[in-house]
């Protein structure tokens, strides 16, 4: 496994191998140990063809953290400006020696066509409206660090379906380790063939998806990858999928409030929930960190 394009690449005893990464870098950081040698002497290259602070910022941290050189790369700064084709940015980028690559780009596929041309270990950090596949693990990891396990929880999924590639991995990822997947959203924002995914229950009632749940994932509605009208207006939305108060009281007492960010506040969730106490959208992030620093070593390692 010389690339990480797809949580479809992982099984059980590698997600938790990863965990198990995760728990050590995580202990050992706040025991004060805030730098590590794992990556010296190797090079990260983060080209960055879609805007990202949460994905970049801890993909570049990990990397500094674990000994490694970080080059940040944008679309606004880089020669696909001029003209230049991806393949041709990519392999000048490998053309200086990186090590490791973590791509973000706005075409589904675009992290699969580079890793099948380069030498470089290729992180998908998310392409299109395919996968995002360390968010999913760290989504996981999350979940797993509250609950304590995954297999048997209900999980629900809301929001902009068709044009997250969040709900793709974490759906893909969360079936695999024994969680009850239901999706739910306005059936313009669900995706055609919704058999094809690992899915228990589908519905466009949001009261209906959230009762009795344990983990409820609130989903960013994608305005930037939307061609075509969805939904009359955000108001409507919000009014029809968004969490309130009332709905919190729909999910078991001890349920965990995530989303994947940046949250459009008043829209998906309330705001006064977004850091209520059954949020852990601040820990998502935190945890982010050192699931990326996990997944450097993992693929290390293989």
């Amino acid at each position: 496994m010389k690339d990480f394009i797809s949580v479809k690449q992982l099984d059980e005893g590698s997600f938790y191998y990863i965990y198990e990464l995760y728990k050590d870098y995580r202990d050992r950081y706040k025991n004060g140990e805030t730098k590590f040698s794992d990556l010296k002497g190797y090079s990260v290259l983060l080209p960055f063809f879609e805007n990202s602070t949460r994905t970049r910022t801890s993909f570049e941290l990990a990397g500094k953290i674990l000994g490694a050189d970080t080059i940040n790369i944008s679309a606004s700064s880089s020669s696909v400006k001029k003209g230049e084709t991806l393949y041709d940015t990519i392999k000048t980028l490998e053309a200086m020696q990186s090590d490791f690559i973590v791509l973000r780009h706005y075409m589904s596929g675009a992290a699969h066509i580079v890793a099948n041309k380069v030498k470089s270990r290729v992180i998908n950090a998310g392409d299109g409206t395919h996968e995002h596949p360390s968010q999913a693990v760290l989504d996981a990891i999350t979940i797993l660090e509250n609950k304590g396990r995954i297999n048997g929880l209900k999980v629900a999924i809301i929001g902009d379906i068709l044009h997250s590639r969040v709900a793709r991995s974490d759906i893909i990822l969360l079936h695999m380790l024994g969680a009850e997947i239901t999706v739910c959203g306005p059936q313009t924002m669900l995706p055609r063939h919704l058999e094809q995914f690992d899915i228990d229950f589908v519905t466009t009632d949001i009261n209906e998806a959230l009762k009795d749940k344990d983990v409820a994932i609130f989903l960013r509605i994608q305005l930037e990858r939307q061609k075509k009208v969805f939904f009359s207006t955000l108001n409507e939305y919000s009014i029809k999928y968004g969490l309130n108060q009332d709905r919190i009281d729909l999910l078991k007492e001890d349920a965990l409030i995530m989303h994947p960010g940046p949250v459009n506040r008043g829209v998906e969730i309330q705001s006064e929930l977004v850091y209520g106490n059954r949020s852990v959208i601040l820990q998502q992030v935190e945890n982010g960190l050192f699931t990326r620093m996990a997944i450097y070593k993992f693929l290390l390692n293989q």
